[in-house]
């Protein structure tokens, strides 16, 4: 494989350069057009031609140009970049829009996640790669190409170690609903290595119809624990308000908040300030700039540049999906 060209929209250009800075390689350069009528054009200033290229890009919808625009913008630049010669391209999405509607639900229900993946796999893409996506099954069904899966697991151990020195207190891993149970539980098993005591589990009930939840039966012991609550998304934040609110009635002395991609839509940031949580940590796979009181990023940049060196030199990449 030839040598690293790492890229990204001008909109993720901080993200990749904490990459790049992580990888030690350059963020090669690029060139958006924009034209009166809407239209846009991507394409690399740099030489690719059998090139190792890597595409960084979250897609979300921010002030300047929603997650449509992106994915667009993302498609044509690889399209592009295979155009252009390059020996291979990965798309590496650590935050990858679309997840959360991965089954039909209702009659004639769409499915985004298996379109999205047919029009990057037109692009000519070779290898995506996503973080803590909503539904791995679901993910790693809907492309033909190759995927890659990358856990933040690691960064909440080391989140935990630092936040917990000393901590007495029963610890006990609580998700927040149904659809979670498997990904606290991995948390749960890794947290009892690392600390070697002994941590229970939890779950809160929740029931969704549309935008409304309900629900919020907690099953499980918190009373005098140290109650940690994963999950991989914070979006409107009715999810984590509501385990809070159960894991606090039944007594939890101490309650930590861990969610891989912190979207924080309408007025999360507000509602998260106000909970009775030590701390709200996410990661910055999506930009985190409006955060507030016990709300904290930490850096993921440097688990997505290892996944590109482990790639880039042929393995091993399992080793961070598991």
């Amino acid at each position: 494989m030839g040598r690293i060209k790492l890229f990204s929209l001008d909109v993720g250009a901080d993200f990749a350069g904490r990459v790049a800075a992580s990888l030690g390689e350059p963020v090669s350069h690029h060139e958006e057009c924009q034209f009166d009528d809407g239209e846009h054009k991507v394409r690399s200033l740099d030489d690719v031609e059998g090139a190792d290229v890597f595409l960084v890009q979250s897609l979300y919808t921010d002030a300047s140009s929603c997650v449509d625009q992106k994915l667009m913008r993302c498609l044509f630049f690889i399209g592009a970049l295979r155009d252009a010669g390059a020996a291979r391209v990965t798309a590496i999405f650590p935050y990858l829009c679309y997840g959360r509607k991965e089954r039909r639900t209702r009659l004639r229900d769409p499915l985004p996640s298996r379109y999205m993946a047919s029009f990057l796999e037109a692009a000519g893409v070779d290898v995506v790669v996503s973080m803590d996506v909503h539904s791995l099954a679901a993910f790693e069904n809907a492309f033909r190409c190759r995927t890659v899966h990358l856990v933040s697991r690691p960064l909440w151990i080391e989140a935990a170690r630092v936040r917990l020195s000393g901590n007495l207190d029963p610890l006990v891993v609580l998700s927040p609903d149904e659809g979670g149970i498997k990904r606290a539980e991995k948390f749960r098993l890794a947290l009892r290595d690392a600390f070697g005591v002994s941590v229970a589990s939890a779950l809160v009930e929740k029931h969704r119809s549309g935008t409304l939840i309900s629900g919020g039966t907690l099953i499980g012991e918190v009373k005098g624990a140290t109650v940690i609550i994963i999950d991989d998304l914070l979006a409107t934040g009715a999810t984590v308000a509501g385990a809070v609110k159960a894991a606090t009635k039944a007594g939890a002395l101490r309650i930590l908040v861990f969610c891989t991609h912190g979207q924080f839509s309408e007025d999360a940031h507000v509602t998260m300030a106000r909970l009775p949580v030590e701390s709200i940590i996410v990661t910055n796979s999506l930009p985190q700039s409006q955060l507030q009181g016990n709300c904290e990023w930490i850096d993921c940049a440097p688990l997505i540049a290892d996944c590109i060196r482990r790639l880039h030199s042929n393995g091993p990449v399992a080793e961070l999906t598991i």
